[in-house]
């Protein structure tokens, strides 16, 4: 894996999504917001067919997806695009789920980048418009795994075009930590083991983590998913999370600073990405980062077509390159993630980028719980009972804080 500065921003531009991971929507329970009591979309119909490229697309992405030589000149997958399509790509970076929700709203865009708690948002507001898979040739390739799931579809119908995917792992100390761990009681039940160096993920999402482990390990609670937690459920994730604050060193959202506290010993086990236990290892870590036996909160980014798109053929044109095999492997590779195309893996100029990504590896991602925007209609299928919105974990990540 190529380690570079752009690498490094998007890493911290995703510790600062994971920080206002769902954001603030829903917390004012208007209409047609996910945490407005249910999820209702809009009926919107996907396109039938394209017409001629308008000579421009306009995209909101993460930083390191839409790369045009300007920031590093061995990156440029925007140049060849707009060659072979008359398509010129104009991008603006966002920092935040919520920022690229706001920038849907405003209609001057015809796409966006969205993780798991804006694509719902956007879907259910409107603001983005199902897609027809046909009409991108590439999609027939995307691993199975990406298709047809909660946070890009609604009962069957695509509103995106899945980009690519990581998984939350549990990093540790290879020398300060024995035996090595394989389950989240590192971090939970044993956590006073290596009290005060205990790292979690800042973020309310992080509440998602603690309702994973307890799914495993309390089935009296019948949390079947780690985001649609009724009242009793959450409270339990709550107050675990709670116990763990007293054997917390730091809570991160700034990956140099984890890496940091990895290396200095200040920290021996905690939350991080493979993208990060390779980073550290890179500047001589001790650290190993596993998938444990529980499984793993994550996430997956999903190209979402506005539903205002002043540009859409350009925009399916872009769904298309973006996830083509050698594109898809080269941002892949920049960024530090799975691709989502199965090809892009022969595509890659390192050729241990799907092996140490799992991009392959299905029963891999079958353990991973990918962000989706907890709401009060029960995501687990469940009537009769509502669930805590995301505005309550936001006020309860406050609490657990401190």
């Amino acid at each position: 894996m190529r380690v570079n500065p752009t690498l490094r921003a998007a890493a911290a531009c995703m510790a600062l999504l994971a920080a206002a991971a769902c954001g603030s929507s829903d917390s004012t329970g208007s209409s047609g917001s996910p945490g407005a009591g249910g999820f209702h979309p809009p009926h919107l119909a996907a396109r039938s067919t394209l017409g001629k490229p308008e000579g421009q697309v306009n995209l909101i992405a993460w930083a390191g997806y839409v790369e045009d030589g300007s920031d590093d000149p061995g990156a440029d997958w925007v140049t060849d695009f707009e060659k072979r399509t008359g398509c010129d790509v104009h991008a603006r970076t966002a920092a935040t789920s919520d920022e690229m929700v706001s920038l849907m709203k405003t209609g001057d865009y015809d796409a966006v980048s969205a993780s798991g708690d804006a694509s719902l948002r956007l879907i259910a507001s409107g603001d983005a418009a199902p897609v027809n898979t046909r009409l991108v040739p590439h999609y027939k390739d995307v691993f199975p795994g990406l298709k047809n799931r909660a946070w890009n579809s609604v009962e069957g119908v695509a509103y995106g075009i899945p980009h690519g995917r990581g998984a939350n792992l549990l990093m540790y100390n290879t020398r300060k930590v024995r035996p090595a761990p394989d389950s989240w009681s590192a971090v939970f039940d044993d956590a006073s083991r290596y009290k005060g160096r205990v790292t979690a993920y800042d973020s309310p999402i992080y509440i998602a983590d603690a309702a994973l482990y307890l799914s495993a390990t309390e089935p009296g609670l019948h949390i079947k998913d780690p985001y649609a937690l009724d009242q009793k459920q959450f409270d339990a994730a709550v107050g675990l999370l709670k116990k763990q604050n007293a054997d917390i060193g730091e809570y991160w959202s700034d990956y140099l600073k984890e890496i940091s506290a990895f290396k200095t010993g200040d920290s021996v086990v905690g939350t991080a990405w493979q993208v990060i236990a390779n980073l550290a290892k890179s500047e001589g870590a001790d650290v190993r980062a596993v998938l444990p036996k529980e499984g793993a909160t994550g996430w997956s980014d999903t190209w979402m077509l506005s539903a205002r798109a002043k540009h859409p053929t350009c925009a399916y044109k872009w769904f298309d390159w973006i996830i083509s095999p050698k594109v898809n492997a080269e941002v892949a590779e920049y960024f530090g993630e799975a691709p989502s195309n199965a090809r892009a893996c022969d595509e890659s100029a390192d050729k241990n980028l799907c092996a140490v990504f799992h991009a392959a590896d299905e029963p891999y991602w079958r353990k991973v719980h990918y962000w989706t925007t907890p709401i009060e209609q029960c995501l687990d299928g469940r009537t009769g009972v509502r669930c805590v919105p995301y505005a309550k974990w936001v006020q309860a990540w406050n609490e657990i804080k401190g």
